[in-house]
């Protein structure tokens, strides 16, 4: 059997395990969180080299992207360099092909013409690939990088501006420690804080990463779709509670949950039998054909 394991800076509350078949391949996919703490994280990661067949890196991002620019996060290649026997990965080379996919796919279904809906992508640097296919549904698209990252209340309407501004700020950004911009550990499980709320009363579809997304959502989701993946359980009652309409999760389900995409890139990393810069978005475009693989929608505010 294949194992892969995603070591999460996140909560352990949302960890883990299944197994399932992938093109005729037994494999244990399993989540690990370490509870916010960077050693902790390596103390895994150093466990698990040498000892499984790919690694994910979940609650944190070796790169952010601007366009055609690619930038490393200091903190990110502090955890992937304490791998040295395991490929490892963080879920970006996946995004970048799967999420436009799933964003045609969603145009595609009854009920979303994208080109007379209004978007809140609540970060667009850790997904340039989602953001530029929304643009090009002609969606009015708000990119929330500025916002949800650095709690400056200031959107960006333009892919252009979106570019500017990430080669502009990134080369200090990513040397920032990770916690100071993105929810680890228990900041995950800390109730929402609704400061943000016009950006999300102003749009129909809220996209990106999902503790973005929980981190600033308000009581009243009513109507709103969501696009994004690693929900769990809890999280999908949260966002019935709020009178969510749509789910949209881009990565499968196993066993009712969600995975990130560094844990499944890392099976595909397997499947594919190249190391990880070789890869192409054609490779897991295709590899995505062959499994089948659709974005799940689900209606929450009258049962699934």
């Amino acid at each position: 059997m294949q194992h892969v394991v995603s070591v999460s800076l996140g909560s352990s509350r949302r960890d883990h395990s299944v197994d399932v078949e992938l093109l005729g391949e037994d494999f244990r996919i399993e989540r690990v969180g370490a509870d916010g703490r960077f050693e902790r994280a390596k103390t895994l990661l150093r466990e698990y080299d040498g000892r499984v067949d790919a690694i994910g890196l979940g609650g944190i991002d070796i790169y952010l992207y601007s366009g055609t620019r690619r930038y490393e996060i200091l903190d990110g290649i502090k955890l992937r360099d304490v791998v040295q026997k395991t490929p490892v990965v963080d879920g970006s080379g996946l995004k970048n092909s799967m999420e436009p996919a799933a964003v045609r796919w969603l145009s595609e279904q009854p009920g979303f013409d994208l080109s007379k809906m209004s978007v809140l992508m609540v970060s667009a640097v850790d997904r340039f690939g989602m953001a530029k296919a929304f643009s090009e549904t002609g969606a009015r698209t708000v990119f929330g990088d500025l916002i949800f990252a650095l709690g400056i209340e200031v959107p960006v309407y333009t892919m252009e501006k979106l570019a500017q501004l990430a080669d502009e700020l990134l080369p200090k950004i990513v040397k920032t420690p990770f916690d100071k911009l993105y929810p680890i550990g228990s900041e995950q499980d800390k109730e929402p804080d609704p400061r943000f709320s016009q950006f999300y009363e102003d749009a129909d579809i809220i996209a990106g990463d999902f503790h973005y997304i929980r981190r600033y959502m308000p009581p009243d989701l009513a109507g709103k779709t969501i696009l994004t993946n690693t929900v769990t359980a809890h999280d999908v009652e949260e966002l019935k509670k709020r009178g969510v309409r749509y789910l949209v999760t881009t990565t499968p389900e196993y066993n009712g949950r969600s995975f990130g995409t560094n844990v499944l890139e890392a099976a595909f990393l397997v499947l594919l039998g190249k190391p990880w810069p070789e890869i192409t978005n054609d490779d897991y475009l295709e590899l995505l054909e062959k499994l089948e693989y659709e974005p799940v929608l689900r209606r929450l505010d009258k049962g699934d």
